[in-house]
């Protein structure tokens, strides 16, 4: 979903990133603000105050978001399910969760989470805006108070909506869960939902340009592309654990896996091993000690001319959690891993030795063979 993000700090463990796309998005919403809104609503400033409630407005807008999906982090730690972090990006933020909530109720409690805090936000945000006023502060201040209640206000409404999976989606796939006693149907008439909702908000952005609103309404059409793949890949994704459940890596790994010694010239790993096995990552034995993993990239951080200075020592990474799973763990556990770390292979470990290496071309090939099967029955 995201592209490359910058971590900016944690709160309570959850790491707060911010997606590059947020970059531009929030450069187009402060000039938006500060050349358009705060001119209509407040006349006869100076442009550098225009450009400050922008700023403000904007600061606001960062921290409200973050907020709201602390509200949902916080309260899926809660019930133990573990948060990867929270990433702003292009069309908002998301709490990255590596696992599905147990039970329908903490999904329910955790999908309300974010729009009571943008609720409690859009009151305290409304009620500084008229004490502000009461005392007399300066107009700027007052407005910008303002305009953050009503975008509060509006984050809140926007996001019950029972579109997943929106904060209203999640709420209705756990009404539906709870309701059946089955996940995957819940998911998939909850992504329905979604589908529907996107191709509204679609339908209304192309009518917004056609009616001459043509940056209001490519903007609805993006959102509404956006939350369409969101809730089909969702749903994709709840099959794929579904499919994968019960199995562990061992089942799924490639056993006997081709290894390379830390004392081997770099030039000598490309040309005998990388370009010959088509592998991107090989392990690292050391008297047959799993020592570390060297990959293409690792490689490819390293000039070419030094190719035949350097050892693989020089460039492997030791062998962490990140890199390796344990052989009896779970395959949707060590997909976890990839998507996170964005790799596509994790060396396989039993007992501190290395027994395999896991794919990702493993479990697409499984899954192949699984669709197949279930055309033909």
């Amino acid at each position: 979903m995201f592209g490359r993000s910058v971590s900016l700090f944690s709160v309570s463990g959850i790491e707060i990133k911010i997606d590059w796309s947020w970059v531009i998005i929030a450069v187009l919403i402060a000039w938006s603000l500060a050349q358009g809104y705060f001119p209509s609503i407040s006349e006869g400033l100076p442009q550098a105050t225009y450009w400050g409630m922008g700023i403000v407005a904007l600061v606001g807008l960062f921290a409200s978001i973050v907020l709201h999906e602390l509200g949902h982090s916080l309260v899926a730690q809660r019930y133990g399910l573990p948060i990867r972090g929270i990433t702003l990006f292009v069309f908002g933020g998301v709490a990255e969760m590596t696992e599905e909530p147990a039970r329908p109720k903490v999904e329910i409690v955790m999908a309300i989470a974010g729009p009571i805090v943008s609720l409690v936000l859009a009151a305290a945000f409304t009620a500084a805006a008229g004490v502000a006023d009461s005392l007399g502060v300066a107009a700027p201040a007052v407005v910008v108070l303002g305009y953050l209640g009503s975008l509060n206000l509006l984050l809140a409404l926007f996001n019950l909506v029972p579109a997943f999976p929106l904060d209203g989606g999640r709420v209705l796939r756990g009404v539906l869960w709870w309701s059946t006693g089955d996940f995957r149907r819940a998911t998939r008439w909850a992504s329905i939902g979604g589908m529907v909702f996107s191709g509204v908000l679609i339908a209304v952005g192309l009518a917004s340009i056609f009616s001459g609103d043509f940056a209001g309404g490519i903007w609805w059409v993006l959102i509404g592309l956006f939350l369409n793949g969101a809730a089909q890949s969702s749903r994709q994704d709840v099959e794929l654990r579904a499919a994968l459940k019960g199995l562990t890596v061992r089942r799924l790994m490639t056993g006997g896996p081709i290894t390379v010694p830390p004392d081997l010239g770099v030039d000598a790993l490309v040309d005998h091993f990388m370009y010959r096995h088509h592998h991107r990552l090989f392990p690292v034995v050391d008297g047959g000690r799993l020592v570390g993993a060297v990959s293409t990239l690792d490689v490819g951080r390293l000039p070419r001319e030094r190719w035949s200075a350097e050892t693989v020592a020089a460039i492997m990474q030791p062998t962490t959690p990140q890199n390796t799973v344990a052989a009896d763990a779970d395959v949707v556990a060590a997909l976890a891993t990839m998507q996170t770390q964005k790799v596509g292979r994790l060396m396989v470990v039993d007992g501190g030795r290395l027994v395999g290496v896991l794919a990702l071309s493993d479990v697409m090939r499984l899954l192949a063979i699984q669709l197949d099967l279930a055309q033909t029955t």
